[in-house]
């Protein structure tokens, strides 16, 4: 048997196999009074909605905890780095510190550098990225403590924040970010 044929019978039997376990997956358990499969036709608790809102840039509903910049550090050398690189400097993730200025349309040489510096208008943004979708490998798996570590640890690195500053619902949405004011209103 060819080599064209052995890898179309392949596939074909992973497409019948996927098939089969969708087609089960989706037959509703009635006899164990459990509901469709996915959450179809379920309630939504107020914890499972939370995770598609996001904070409001002045912290109202920023979630309890807090870090530190030094443990922000551990938590950044452990979930961060491999991505964002040692000195945040980016890799297969974005680059997050530098650029201040670059977004300024008359900023001079080269394109604009989106970082943590140039770009985001307010702390709370930032802690709600980090804390829905990081690390990327396993997004919102960050608790909160190191979320907010993290965040701290960001700020620190990119001269925002001092090195015994505490990063926590209280602090953050008080941190005045480079570009704040470097955005207009859309007048909506």
């Amino acid at each position: 048997m060819s080599t064209t044929i052995k890898l179309i019978l392949g596939a074909s039997v992973a497409v019948f196999a996927c098939s089969q376990a969708m087609a089960q997956s989706a037959q509703p358990a009635a006899d164990t009074g459990a509901h469709a499969p996915y959450g179809f036709g379920t309630d939504v608790s107020k914890a499972e909605l939370a995770q598609f809102f996001s904070s409001i840039p002045d912290g109202r509903d920023l979630p309890e905890g807090s870090g530190t910049v030094m443990q922000g550090k551990k938590v950044y050398d452990t979930q961060c780095l491999a991505c964002h690189g040692a000195k945040l400097e980016g890799g297969i993730g974005n680059r997050l510190i530098g650029g201040r200025g670059t977004l300024d349309a008359n900023a001079g040489e080269g394109p604009p550098i989106k970082t943590v510096e140039s770009y985001w208008p307010y702390a709370t943004t930032l802690l709600d990225y980090i804390k829905r979708a990081m690390p990327f490998t396993a997004p919102g798996s960050l608790s909160n403590d190191d979320a907010y570590a993290v965040t701290a640890y960001i700020l620190n690195q990119a001269h925002i924040v001092p090195d015994d500053a505490i990063m926590s619902k209280e602090t953050l949405p008080k941190v005045e970010m480079p570009n704040r004011n470097g955005f207009r209103n859309a007048g909506r």
